[in-house]
C-alpha cells in the first residue's frame, strides 16, 4: 500500500496551526488573566513596540530539553519568550519579550539561549536591543542549566555595552538573578504593575526580620527615588513602549553612527524670555528645565531619572535637528549642589552620550560639592571624581553655558574649559570663582575685617570688591576660560552654531587599552 505524502497545502495548513498554538502562549485562560492584571501579553507588547507588519520571529518552535521533576510532560510554547527582529520608526531593532503565561515566564536554558542569540544578532548587525521582562525568575526545575543561561545573557549584555543601545522594560516581576540583566543595560523603564528585586519580601522577612511589601521593596517609586536603578516610570505597558520608542528616536543605531538628524531647518531667533528666568540674586532658586525647554527644538526634552538626584537634570533633546545630551544643575533642589547621587547620575549619562556620539550641552549653576560628614564618609571624593573622569574622557563635542554660580571644584566638574570643553559661554549673571564672595572674604580678609572699626561694614565692602574682581565672567574670559559672554536670548543660536562647527570634531588620544575610572 502506497502512503500518500501530504500536499504542500496540507503542510502549510499544519504549519499555520502550529504557529497559532504557539502564539496562544499558555492558553486563552492565562492570556485573559494577564489582561485582568492590567498587562499586555508578550506578543501584544512586541506588536505595539514595532512598526506594523515588520516583526519576524525567530525560535518560535524552540523547546526545552529538561526531563526532571515532570518537565518531560510540560509544554512551554516558544519556551516562554518571544524573540525576533522588527523596526521602530523604520529602523531595525532586535527584541525579546518574556511570556508570563508560559510557566510564569521563567527563564530556562532554551529561553536564555534565545535571548542571547538575539543579542548576538544585535551586535552583528549593529542594531539596538530591547528586552521586555515579565518573569517569575529562574526555572528551578532546570537547575544549573537555568543558571548557566543567565550567565550567557549577562555576558552578552556586557559585550553589547557601548556597542548598541540596550533598553529594558520591566513589565512584571523581575526577581533574583534576572534583575542583573536590566542593570547591565543602558536604560530601564519600569511600569506600575512591575516589581524588581534580588531577594523578595519573604526571604528578607525570614533572614532579617524586616517586614516590607513587594511594592515598597521593588516598585518603581523605590527604584527611582531611593535606589536610582531605573530611568523612567510608566503607568502601564502602553506608556512604557511609547517611552522606549521616543528614547530610540534620539539615539543612533550603534556606536559607529551619528544620531539621526530630524528637521534641521529650524529658524533660530533670539528668545528674550531667557533673560528673565535666572534671578540675579545667587540664593534664589528657579527651574532649569524652563531654560532647557527654550533651548531645544519645540521644547521637546526627554528627561532621564527625573525622580533620582533631582539636583541635577539629564536627558535628551535636539538643537536644530541634532540630538544633544543635556546635563544641568537644578537650583530649585538643594541649590543645584553636586553630591554623591547626582555625581553618579551625571557621570553615567555623560559616558553613555560619549559612547554613542551624542554631543554634550552643560548648563551650569552650581555652588559646589555638598559638604557634610555623611557625604565625606559616603565617598563624595570618589563619586565626584566620576564627573571629572567622564567629562575629561568624553571626545564628543562639549558645549558649556555658565548661567550663574560656578564655584570651586564643582566648576571644574561641570565641564570647564580645563576638562576639554570645546566652547564655554557665560551669561552676564555668571559668577566664576573658587568660592562665593561671602566665604572668600572670611578667608582672604579675615585680619582686615577684625581690625576694622566697623567689621560688618568692612566685610560688606570687601564682599563687593571680591565680587567685582572674581565673581564675574570677565576674569575667566580674560584668561581664555570663557570663549564669549553672551546675551541669554542668543543661547540657542550660539549652541546651534557651535554644534555645526564641531560636527566633524576629531580627537587623537594616546594609545592605551582603557582608562581606570573611579569606582
Amino acid at each position: 500500500m502506497t502512503i500518500q505524502e501530504p500536499t504542500m497545502q496540507e503542510r502549510l495548513d499544519k504549519l499555520a496551526e502550529a504557529k497559532r498554538e504557539v502564539s496562544l502562549g499558555g492558553g486563552a485562560e492565562k492570556l485573559e488573566k494577564q489582561h485582568e492584571r492590567g498587562k499586555l501579553t508578550a506578543r501584544e507588547r512586541v506588536d505595539l513596540l514595532l512598526d506594523e507588519d515588520t516583526f519576524h520571529e525567530t525560535g518560535m518552535f524552540a523547546k526545552h530539553r529538561t526531563t526532571h521533576f515532570g518537565m518531560d510532560k510540560a509544554t512551554a510554547p516558544a519556551d516562554g519568550v518571544v524573540t525576533g527582529v522588527g523596526a521602530i520608526l523604520g529602523r531595525p531593532v532586535h527584541v525579546a519579550s518574556q511570556d508570563f503565561t508560559v510557566m510564569g515566564g521563567s527563564a530556562g536554558e532554551t529561553q536564555s539561549n534565545k535571548v542571547a542569540a538575539m543579542m548576538e544578532a544585535s551586535a552583528t548587525t549593529g542594531t539596538p536591543f530591547v528586552f521586555i521582562n515579565d518573569s517569575g525568575g529562574a526555572r528551578v526545575q532546570e537547575g544549573i542549566d537555568s543558571l548557566s543561561g543567565y550567565g550567557k545573557v549577562f555576558y552578552q549584555n556586557v559585550l553589547l555595552s557601548g556597542l548598541v543601545p540596550q533598553i529594558s522594560i520591566i513589565a512584571g516581576p523581575c526577581a533574583g538573578g534576572a534583575a542583573y540583566s536590566p542593570a547591565l543595560t543602558d536604560f530601564i523603564i519600569q511600569t506600575r504593575k512591575a516589581n524588581m528585586f534580588i531577594t523578595g519580601p519573604g526571604v528578607i522577612k525570614s533572614v532579617t526580620g524586616e517586614d516590607v511589601t513587594a511594592e515598597q521593596l521593588g516598585g518603581p517609586d523605590a527604584h527611582m527615588a531611593k535606589a536610582g536603578n531605573i530611568h523612567f516610570i510608566a503607568e502601564d505597558d502602553e506608556q512604557a513602549i511609547l517611552i522606549a520608542q521616543k528614547l530610540l528616536s534620539f539615539l543612533p543605531q550603534n556606536n559607529t553612527e551619528e544620531p539621526p538628524l530630524v528637521d534641521p531647518d529650524f529658524v533660530v531667533e533670539p528668545d528674550e524670555s531667557l533673560r528673565d528666568i535666572v534671578p540675579v540674586e545667587g540664593k534664589k532658586g528657579y527651574d532649569v528645565r524652563e531654560i532647557i525647554a527654550r533651548i531645544v527644538d519645540r521644547g521637546d526634552f526627554l528627561e532621564s531619572q527625573a525622580g533620582f538626584a533631582p539636583n541635577i537634570v539629564v536627558g535628551f533633546g535636539r538643537v536644530v535637528g541634532r540630538t544633544v545630551g543635556i546635563i544641568a544643575n537644578q537650583p530649585n533642589v538643594m541649590s543645584g549642589v553636586l553630591d554623591i547621587d547626582s555625581s553618579d547620575k551625571g557621570s553615567q549619562f555623560i559616558r553613555f552620550c560619549n559612547a554613542f556620539n551624542i554631543p554634550l550641552v552643560t548648563l551650569v549653576d552650581v555652588p559646589g560639592f555638598m559638604p557634610g560628614v555623611a557625604q565625606e564618609h559616603g565617598g563624595i571624593i570618589r563619586h565626584g571624581a566620576k564627573m571629572l573622569y567622564a567629562y575629561s574622557s568624553a571626545t564628543v563635542p562639549k558645549i558649556t553655558v555658565v548661567l550663574r554660580k560656578s564655584y570651586g571644584g564643582a566648576h571644574l566638574a561641570m565641564c570647564s574649559k580645563d576638562l576639554g570643553a570645546d566652547r564655554v559661554f557665560a551669561w552676564p549673571t555668571a559668577e566664576i570663582a573658587v568660592m562665593g564672595a561671602e566665604g572668600a572674604v572670611n578667608v582672604v580678609f579675615r585680619k582686615e575685617i577684625e581690625a576694622a572699626e566697623d567689621p560688618a561694614a568692612k566685610r560688606e565692602e570687601l564682599i563687593q570688591l571680591y565680587k567685582d574682581t572674581f565673581s564675574t565672567p570677565f576674569m575667566a574670559a580674560s584668561r581664555g576660560l570663557v570663549d564669549d559672554i553672551i546675551d541669554p536670548a542668543n543661547t540657542r543660536a550660539e549652541i546651534a552654531m557651535a554644534l555645526e562647527v564641531l560636527a566633524n570634531k576629531r580627537v587623537t588620544r594616546p594609545a592605551k587599552k582603557h582608562g581606570l575610572g573611579p569606582s
